[in-house]
């Protein structure tokens, strides 16, 4: 058996989220669907970095998945295209060791989210940025309250309730503002992240940023490790999956 490794790209909007769900479309079962006509009506698991929500997006998911074929890699590429549907495309196909493990080899993860800040948000828009309705955020005090989230911390305030993970503690290495037009960049890098943690903090900081909240506060929510205590979640279409680090890949 082969391991093969591939970096896809899709459009979360029309889809269930990542992970297979009976009567629900979803990139996992897209995936198989295509490895099954490829594999005789085999059965071949898709392994991904991780899960994500109906309608979040990625620019750069990780899977991996065992083949008995010797199928080139840019082969596969080629087939995954022509087969899948338009909103989901495969942007490489490399062979990896067996080792390799597309979630547990993970080293860090880079989310983008991101706000439509104009007076009247584009309909090209709508299903890729969140709509302020034209509020503009003071950018200045959200990045001073990030600053009491980047480092290691139990960031059980910034988890969803209804997680089964017992260890909330987390490393946040970055988190930054970028303006690209009207539209508000959040970007997060960390060595891992809890089931909604970056939609949970994008809506606290945004808070700050539009004087609901102070910019100490941050901090005490962190202490406290009370969901409660912290800001709603952020809606999902502005959410991004932008990249996914392995300590034996390069960075770019």
């Amino acid at each position: 058996m082969r391991r093969l490794k591939a970096v896809i790209s899709y459009d979360g909007t029309q889809f269930s989220g990542f992970q297979v769900q009976p009567g629900e479309r979803t990139i996992q079962a897209e995936l198989e669907r295509v490895l099954a006509v490829m594999h005789k009506g085999e059965n071949i698991k898709v392994t991904a970095s991780g899960r994500t929500d109906a309608k979040v997006h990625a620019t750069g998911q990780t899977v991996h998945f065992d083949t008995p074929l010797t199928i080139p890699p840019e082969k596969y590429m080629k087939a995954f295209n022509v087969q899948l549907p338009k909103d989901i495309r495969v942007l490489t196909v490399e062979e990896v060791s067996t080792d390799f493990h597309a979630r547990y080899s993970v080293s860090g993860k880079r989310y983008r989210y991101i706000w439509c800040c104009e007076p009247v948000q584009s309909p090209f828009r709508r299903y890729y940025t969140v709509e302020t309705n034209g509020i503009v955020p003071n950018v200045n005090a959200m990045q001073e309250a990030a600053q009491a989230i980047i480092g290691t911390h139990d960031f059980s305030c910034f988890c969803a309730a209804n997680t089964s993970v017992k260890d909330k503690v987390r490393t946040v290495a970055s988190l930054k503002f970028e303006w690209h037009g009207q539209e508000l960049h959040m970007i997060i890098e960390g060595n891992g992240f809890l089931y909604n943690m970056v939609r949970i903090i994008a809506g606290t900081l945004w808070e700050v940023g539009i004087g609901r909240r102070d910019i100490t506060n941050v901090a005490h929510v962190i202490a406290t490790m009370d969901r409660g205590q912290a800001g709603k979640t952020a809606p999902p279409q502005g959410l991004y999956l932008e990249k996914v680090f392995y300590p034996e890949v390069a960075d770019v």
